[in-house]
Order: structure tokens, then sequence, then C-alpha cells
């Protein structure tokens, strides 16, 4: 359960975050690469933050979060200049890629029947019991 302190530190993390990396893909020359924080948590002790992102288009995720990783010492040091007056010490960041969306469309696609194991059996290897 995140405590309030958490969630609004969380909070305060998420929107720079935005601005750091919305601005970096602009001066990078990312034209149409969109990078959105989906969600921050922070640990009880405020010294870690994780990151989860999403990024439009897909297939520049895993490449784009390598950048963003390398590049975690700059952000840290950009997020802590912005959140100086609200905490002592920046945590360390942790990027991942939030693939939730990825996750519902696959259940959508299975609650419309576009992928029926019945009619499309090598779907059903994924599912066997050992």
């Amino acid at each position: 359960m995140e405590s309030n302190r958490q969630k609004k530190i969380a909070g305060v993390i998420q929107r720079d975050l935005v601005d750091i990396l919305q601005g970096a893909a602009r001066k990078g020359g990312m034209q149409g690469v969109i990078i959105s924080v989906s969600k921050v948590s922070v640990t009880t002790d405020l010294s870690i933050a994780k990151v989860y992102l999403s990024i439009f288009p897909n297939n520049k995720a895993s490449e784009l979060l390598e950048g963003i990783k390398e590049n975690k010492n700059l952000i840290k040091h950009e997020v802590a200049q912005r959140t100086k007056n609200q905490l002592r010490r920046a945590p360390e960041l942790l990027f991942f890629i939030d693939d939730s969306l990825d996750y519902i469309e696959n259940i959508e696609k299975s609650l419309k029947g576009e992928e029926n194991p019945i009619k499309d059996r090598s779907l059903l290897d994924d599912r066997k019991k050992t």
C-alpha cells in the first residue's frame, strides 16, 4: 500500500520525466515518436523509482529504452534539479517498457475470437501443461 507521500513524490517525478523525455525526443530530432510515462512507483524509503514508459511507435521501444537507460544519470540529475525543493535526494530511476496496452489488446483479440485456439491449433502449444 502506497502512502500519500509516495503517491505525491511519484506524481511529481512522473510530470518532470514527461517534460524531460519529451524535450529530449524533440531535441534529438525524433519526430513522430511519443514517449509517455504511464506509471511511477516509489519505494517506501523514496530511494528507488520504477518508471514505466509507453513508447509509440512500438518498433522503436527497445532501442529508445536502451538510450534512456544509458542516459539515466543525466535524467536523474535533471529530476534532482527540478525536485530539489521537495526531495533531499532524487531516487534511483529504473526504467521499464509498459506492455499493459499490448496485453489488453491480446485479451481483446482473444475475446473477439480473432485468436481462436480451436481453429488455429498452433496457439495451443504455448498453453500446454508439462
